[in-house]
C-alpha cells in the first residue's frame, strides 16, 4: 500500500488537501496531509534550522511508513526535496506541484524571482513574517470566489525563517524518480531549475490546465495523477 505524505505551500497546513484525501484513501492507500511548524494549527510552534524537513522526515520515521509518495506543493518543495534524500528505501517517488526546489547552500528568499532584498524587505516589514496573499492576488488562477475565500481566510503567516534556511542536500534531486506537475496558468513553462532537473530519465512532467493551486481548483484531477504516480 502507497503511503501519501502530503505537504502544502506557505500560509497553509494539512486542511489544505481535505479535497485530495478521500480520493487517495478511496483507491485503498494511506494520506498523511502534514501541516509544517509555524504555520496553521502549529503556528505557535518554534522554527529554525532545518525545522521543515525534520517534519517531514520525523513524520514518517515516527508513523514508520514505507513505499512513500512525498507530495510538496509551492514552497514546501523545498523541504521537501530535502526530506526525501533522507528517507532512504522508505522513498517510492516524489512529486512536486507547481513547486519550489531546493538548491544546496540557496534559501528560498536568496532564490526569490523578484530578487532577494524584495522579499526580505517584505518580512522585515512585518515582524519577520511572509503575510498571506489577500483575495485579489489570486485572480486568474483558476479559482471561484469561494475557493479563494476558502484559501484565503485560512492562510496564516509563513515565519520568516523557513523562507531564509539555506537548504542542504543529502543526495543529488535528479537520482530520485520524481514527477513535477505545472501549473499552465501559472506560467507556461518550468523554471530553470526544473527544467534542467527534468532531463534525467527519473522526472517526468505533467500538466495541468489550471493555476497554482490545484488542490482548490481542479482536486479530483491532481488526485488522479498522484495516484498515477504511485505506480511508477
Amino acid at each position: 500500500m502507497t503511503q501519501f505524505v502530503l505537504v502544502a505551500g506557505a500560509w497553509l497546513g494539512a486542511w489544505a488537501w481535505d479535497e485530495v484525501v478521500p480520493e487517495l484513501r478511496a483507491a485503498g492507500h494511506g494520506v498523511h496531509p502534514l501541516t509544517l511548524s509555524g504555520v496553521a494549527d502549529r503556528q505557535d510552534e518554534p522554527v529554525g534550522t532545518q525545522t521543515h524537513v525534520q517534519d517531514i522526515v520525523g513524520e514518517v520515521e515516527r508513523l514508520d511508513l514505507h513505499d512513500v509518495v512525498l507530495v510538496g506543493h509551492s514552497y514546501s518543495g523545498i523541504p521537501v526535496g530535502q526530506a526525501a534524500a533522507r528517507l532512504g528505501d522508505r522513498l517510492a517517488h516524489v512529486v512536486y506541484v507547481d513547486a519550489n526546489l531546493p538548491t544546496d547552500g540557496e534559501s528560498f528568499v536568496s532564490t526569490w524571482w523578484q530578487g532577494a532584498e524584495r522579499l526580505q524587505a517584505v518580512l522585515d516589514e512585518n515582524d519577520g513574517c511572509w503575510p498571506p496573499l489577500t483575495a485579489a492576488e489570486y485572480d486568474g488562477q483558476g479559482l471561484s470566489d469561494e475557493q479563494i475565500s476558502r484559501i484565503a481566510g485560512g492562510s496564516t503567516p509563513q515565519p520568516g525563517a523557513t523562507l531564509s534556511d539555506p537548504a542542504v542536500l543529502k543526495r543529488p534531486l535528479d537520482e530520485l524518480p520524481t514527477t513535477y506537475i505545472k501549473c499552465l496558468l501559472d506560467g507556461d513553462e518550468p523554471n530553470d531549475d526544473a527544467a534542467e532537473l527534468l532531463r534525467s530519465k527519473q522526472w517526468q512532467l505533467v500538466e495541468m490546465d489550471t493555476g497554482h493551486w490545484p488542490m482548490f481548483s481542479q482536486p479530483h484531477e491532481l488526485a488522479r495523477i498522484l495516484l498515477r504516480s504511485a505506480t511508477h
